[in-house]
């Protein structure tokens, strides 16, 4: 029992989350490195959402809400630690849930339909895909299989995203927006709106921009993104951290 007096309390519960998801069978092993490595870099952050974070988000449900074809991409991290916010955005967007796995097997296809299943009462009228026939070019490992929606579409919102399938979607001429606590990987750098943030902080506030950002016209959405510039936002995002580094040094 983790007490709510902890002055960590929130991160220790979201590393009991994904514990939990681990073993259900929903995470790999590889899931729970990831988080762990996400951590050390949220500690640079402040765990805390900052100013760049919030721009790269008003810039996100922009184009979301400009698509013609969006789409949402997770993976067994994403479903731990923000399924809420998932199936409210896909209900908000209108738009399908493409479970994408880098280390899939039957048994976790098995234990997320099951999860699924589990919460069927929230995600009724959402289409939920598991891949399909189409291939993304240049991307040789099984992520490569979608379904033909996802090849179709314009924007792949997609979470914790791996570097190469980012890179493999933008080469489709796709617009990709991710949520990335490591401002150096390669799918910060790749995408095309890199939001640095923790996501059960950015996904909050990206429902609520998308909300309140329905209410704009399409001149004002576009205003958002043409004035948006994913590198001097990944910039501000190193300086921030550096220059936090300089201030915590002993």
């Amino acid at each position: 029992m983790i007490p709510k007096s902890h002055p960590r309390y929130l991160s220790l519960m979201k590393r009991e989350r994904v514990i939990e998801f681990f073993d259900r069978g929903i995470l790999a092993k590889a899931g729970l490195i990831a988080h762990g490595r996400g951590e050390a870099f949220d500690y640079i952050l402040g765990e805390k959402t900052n100013d760049f974070a919030v721009k790269a988000i008003k810039a996100a449900a922009s184009l979301l809400l400009l698509a013609e074809k969006p789409v949402i991409s997770v993976n067994g991290n994403t479903i731990a630690l923000a399924f809420d916010e998932v199936i409210e955005l896909a209900k908000l967007l209108n738009c399908p849930i493409e479970v994408n796995l880098f280390y899939k097997t039957e048994d976790r296809i098995r234990a997320i339909k099951k999860f699924f299943e589990e919460n069927r009462d929230k995600i009724k009228d959402i289409e939920i895909n598991f891949g399909g026939d189409m291939e993304i070019p240049n991307l040789d490992s099984n992520r490569r299989f979608v379904s033909e929606y996802f090849y179709n579409s314009d924007v792949v919102l997609v979470p914790l995203e791996d570097g190469d399938r980012a890179e493999a979607l933008v080469k489709m001429g796709k617009k990709v927006i991710t949520i990335d606590l490591n401002p150096l990987s390669r799918t910060a750098r790749t995408s095309t709106i890199t939001i640095v943030d923790e996501i059960t902080r950015a996904m909050p506030l990206l429902v609520k921009y998308i909300k309140e950002f329905k209410n704009k016209n399409k001149e004002e959405l576009k205003e958002i993104i043409d004035s948006y510039d994913n590198k001097k936002t990944l910039e501000e995002a190193l300086r921030f951290m550096s220059n936090r580094l300089a201030k915590l040094k002993l």
